[in-house]
């Protein structure tokens, strides 16, 4: 960094605004933000933050997210995750520049159109990802799935006890209290839940995977030559559901080629396709306990399926 002329502001440093600046200080963001001290650009940041890009002095860019008011430790977790994922040197995920309680700045990305080279490779990183593997399910820290709580509490028994516990009920629970679904809805998911041994087969004894755990397509950017993974809720998870939330919502851009691609690369179990919707059914019940009654007939359609 190199002095320069005060700011207008004196309460702001006089020293040229870069990278490096922000990450020695990041406890000045918010009043270089306050007082237009870097240029803001606003972008999708998704239904639940706000979204900059902002220009530094000396041209570069940096991706600013901020959501008053967020849940204590709400940004440290998503920082949390990036930074465990980022350990793995496997699928591209952004450097965190700086964390703070109600703003988190990660490395900028410029996006370009899909294409089946960067599926490819993101199907082959993102099973190198997988292989990477966790210590445990769940994490050492509290984690987010949306703007929701991820009770990410290590199990004392196998995946499937663990994900009934803690990644079906906590949602199921609240998308009966908000009237998202009734109580035949409730049922029907409860009974998924009674037989989720069955339904998890001989992959439900898989080894914890270091996982992303919210990777729907929107939150793929798809670059120049590869695909980088953003907004995870990270933690050690079984695989299948990484690959299960990339079908949803219209499913992830040439995903046939990602899957031939992890498959090769890192053989799924037998029957992987029939267990997907119990997969999802977990992120499909944030969104009921989120958004309402919108996704219910996706929650409905789900466990149908696993009849």
């Amino acid at each position: 960094m190199r002095p320069r002329r005060a700011t207008a502001d004196a309460r702001l440093p006089s020293y040229v605004v870069d990278l490096a600046y922000f990450r020695a200080h990041p406890e000045h963001i918010p009043a270089f933000l306050l007082h237009q001290r870097v240029r803001e650009t606003p972008v999708s940041g998704g239904s639940i933050c706000s979204a900059q890009r902002l220009t530094l002095d000396d041209g570069a860019s940096v991706f600013a997210k901020s959501l008053r008011h967020a849940p204590a430790g709400f940004f440290a977790a998503e920082a949390a995750g990036l930074r465990w994922l980022r350990q793995a040197e496997a699928v591209a995920v952004p450097d965190v520049i700086a964390c703070l309680p109600e703003l988190l700045v990660l490395e900028w990305v410029s996006s370009t159109r899909p294409t089946v080279r960067a599926a490819e490779r993101f199907g082959r990183e993102l099973a190198a990802l997988h292989q990477a593997g966790a210590t445990t399910f769940g994490a050492s820290w509290p984690g987010f799935l949306g703007s929701l709580p991820m009770d990410n509490t290590p199990p004392d028994g196998p995946w499937p006890a663990w994900f009934a516990e803690y990644r079906i009920e906590p949602y199921l629970r609240r998308s009966a209290d908000n009237g998202a679904l009734g109580p035949d809805d409730v049922d029907r998911v409860r009974q998924v839940l009674e037989r989720i041994d069955v339904l998890a087969g001989p992959a439900g004894a898989e080894p914890p995977a270091r996982i992303h755990g919210d990777l729907w397509p929107g939150n793929l950017l798809w670059a120049a030559d590869r695909v980088w993974a953003i907004d995870p809720a990270a933690h050690g998870g079984h695989r299948e559901t990484d690959l299960a939330f990339l079908d949803l919502f219209g499913g992830a851009p040439h995903l046939t080629r990602i899957i031939d691609a992890y498959n090769e690369a890192f053989p799924l179990a037998d029957g992987w396709r029939q267990r997907v919707p119990l997969h999802q059914l977990s992120l499909l019940l944030v969104h009921t306990a989120l958004f309402g009654a919108t996704y219910r007939s996706a929650v409905v359609g789900a466990t149908q399926f696993l009849r």
